[in-house]
């Protein structure tokens, strides 16, 4: 159960991960603010590098990983790119990462509670990405 639980858990975190690692993508040519901008890119930056790490383990458990839902993709990127095209601003971004974060911590959360037997390793993988987002969330409400 261990094991099982524990590629479920890294899985989710993976497809997080390449979410959230495209919303930052998606927005960072919007960004006017140096500061913003530099928030996004080094989020961006421990985004991957936590993946690089999700990696090495599912590669251990023979598991490729976990792409995000292609409906939640196609339907962030319409809004992100409706929303930008409406007013491409800060503000905008801001909007939109914080939503973005807010629905990662949330379904990070919930899946760190479902997942319950998985290892201690791939809790504390899955609280560091919350962590991540949620930092990042705190850097993007100056902007609101």
């Amino acid at each position: 159960m261990i094991e099982q639980d524990t590629v479920k858990l890294l899985r989710e975190c993976d497809a997080g991960i390449k979410m959230g690692v495209s919303s930052i993508e998606e927005v960072l040519q919007y960004t006017k603010d140096a500061n913003l901008r530099q928030s996004l890119t080094e989020s961006r930056d421990a985004h991957m590098q936590l993946k690089e790490e999700i990696r090495n383990i599912l590669h251990d458990y023979h598991d490729m990983g976990k792409n995000p839902n292609p409906l939640a993709k196609g339907m962030s990127w319409m809004k992100t790119n409706v929303m930008l095209g409406l007013r491409d601003s800060d503000r905008t971004v801001a909007d939109l990462i914080t939503d973005g974060c807010n629905m990662g911590v949330k379904s990070l959360s919930r899946y760190l509670n479902q997942y319950e037997a998985a290892s201690e390793h791939s809790k504390d993988i899955a609280k560091r990405l919350i962590r991540l987002e949620e930092d990042l969330c705190e850097e993007a409400r100056q902007y609101l």
